[in-house]
């Protein structure tokens, strides 16, 4: 589990120095509920490893949905098509940032790992993995649910994701 410890050591310098892309001094980011017939895609990184929505920080001048159709082909080998903003989620705490979830449906490209992303799989919506950190559920179960108008909601990441975040990856990386 020391192999751990350097991932953690760049997610803690990542969280208490975020890059301002964005307002209000947070990271601006995308997160993508790409959905089809074989189910939900998530995927894993390399640094704090359980299962998430593929996605990233939007680069200066970047419109959301460049960033997300970029994000999403880098990380997962997909083309996606957006069909909704699911919804906006303020994070404060730990890892603060501002989150813009989109609906997609993917169009293209073939499902493959990256540097960045070691795993990625579909899942059935009924049948989702116990490794997905905390922070993704909600957006997921939003995007899932089929709001007809985008959600905005505000969650604080304190000790308790801390440590949800840290069994998982733990969890993760013992099954190997």
């Amino acid at each position: 589990m020391l192999g751990a410890l350097p991932a953690w050591a760049t997610v803690a310098w990542e969280a208490l120095a975020p890059r301002a892309v964005g307002g209000a001094g947070r990271p601006r980011v995308v997160q993508a509920v790409v959905r089809c017939e074989r189910g939900v895609l998530l995927a894993t990184r390399r640094e704090l490893q359980g299962w998430e929505l593929p996605g990233g920080t939007v680069d200066a001048g970047e419109s959301d949905e460049a960033a997300l159709v970029r994000e999403v082909r880098e990380e997962t080998g997909l083309e996606v098509a957006l069909e909704r903003l699911v919804g906006v989620y303020e994070r404060t705490g730990f890892r603060a940032h501002t989150a813009y979830v989109f609906a997609c449906r993917p169009t293209g490209g073939a499902l493959q790992s990256s540097g960045e992303t070691p795993a990625v799989a579909w899942f059935d919506p009924a049948r989702l993995p116990a490794g997905i950190f905390p922070w993704f559920r909600v957006p997921l179960d939003d995007a899932l649910a089929g709001h007809p108008e985008p959600i905005r909601r505000s969650s604080h990441q304190g000790l308790a994701a801390i440590v949800a975040g840290a069994r998982i990856d733990l969890a993760s990386r013992w099954r190997g």
